[in-house]
């Protein structure tokens, strides 16, 4: 590999340019790939702050602007590994070793967060919901996730596994949430968020997609922000 002169970000960071050799054993699409996610501003910046992958950002930057987590509050993590997000929550909430109220669940293993509690099991687990109340002893007022399904490598069908990730997890979050909660999710640009939208409208006062700029502006990725929950009826709750 050949390091080139850095050059500055938006953000005001020097990013040092490195370029992958053609030689190096690696398919050229590989190569090319590795070469993209060296070079990347978020992947470098997040190495020199401390986080454990480019996408704590997404959450950064989501909730500068919305105002989602603060001091305070309890917040699950759906699909946490390998743990950005929980970092950024726990930070941000100001959840301690002592008093942890941000839980994390992924079946991935991943290193201890501090100010959090990691369950490592899968979400869509029957026990998994159970678990994750107990470990966060009372109600979330934020339900995150970041879930997604293993690529397959046909579009549709990648589109059609998350959706169905963040459909699970909107069922969820309706179930256990405060009233006046938030509910932050990651989808796929045409897949079957339509009908995710029409549930979220349902229970919360304010629903829309979610672009940050942490996110590739050549992926499909979005985000579904659904603030002010507004309650279950008791319906719903038996």
């Amino acid at each position: 590999m050949t390091k080139k002169p850095g050059t500055s970000t938006s953000a005001g960071m020097r990013v040092m340019r490195t370029r992958v050799k053609k030689k190096s054993g690696l398919k050229e699409s590989s190569r090319r790939w590795l070469e993209r996610h060296m070079n990347d501003p978020y992947v470098q910046r997040s190495k020199a702050d401390g986080y454990r992958s480019r996408a704590a950002y997404k959450l950064i930057e989501i909730d500068d602007r919305y105002q989602l987590l603060k001091p305070g509050m309890k917040v699950i993590d759906l699909g946490a590994a390998p743990g950005g997000w929980c970092q950024v929550a726990a930070a941000r909430t100001g959840s301690t070793a002592e008093k942890p109220h941000v839980v994390g669940i992924d079946y991935l293993g991943m290193d201890a967060v501090p100010g959090a509690v990691v369950l490592e099991m899968d979400f869509l687990d029957d026990a998994a919901p159970a678990r994750l109340m107990e470990a966060l002893s009372g109600e979330p007022d934020v339900v995150l996730s970041d879930m997604a399904a293993p690529t397959t490598g046909h579009r549709r069908t990648d589109h059609l596994r998350t959706e169905h990730l963040c459909e699970v997890a909107a069922d969820f979050a309706i179930s256990v949430l405060k009233p006046g909660g938030h509910f932050l999710s990651k989808t796929f640009q045409g897949g079957t968020e339509h009908e995710v939208l029409a549930l979220l409208k349902k229970h919360f006062r304010s629903v829309h997609h979610v672009k940050p700029p942490a996110s590739r502006e050549e992926s499909v990725e979005l985000y579904l922000l659904a603030k002010d929950f507004k309650g279950r009826a008791s319906s719903d709750a038996e």
